[in-house]
């Protein structure tokens, strides 16, 4: 698992930056693509991938310990579809 810190970390070193200064680009990325799903705007990265807000309906669902009938209350949900650069990296 990598951490933010870790990320921040590793931009520090390869771009001669103060952690402190990695840390806070790497927060405003976050705070950026998370305005724009907040939004409901699509974020594009090329080269890694895209995150966009989805919609799912209102459903039904069985609880599995009584088998009672639920309703589940419909929600948004942030989707990632990796860019096929990404995915060749991963399959190499």
């Amino acid at each position: 698992m990598t951490t933010t810190n870790e990320i921040a970390d590793q931009i520090a070193a390869e771009h001669k930056l103060t952690k402190v200064q990695s840390k806070a680009i790497v927060e405003a990325v976050f705070a950026a693509i998370t305005g724009a799903a907040t939004s409901g705007a699509e974020t594009s990265i090329p080269g890694f991938g895209k995150f966009k807000v989805k919609d799912t309906p209102e459903r039904e669902a069985r609880n599995p310990g009584t088998g009672a009938t639920i309703k589940v209350a419909a929600s948004k949900k942030l989707a990632f579809t990796p860019a096929k650069a990404l995915k060749d990296a991963l399959n190499k």
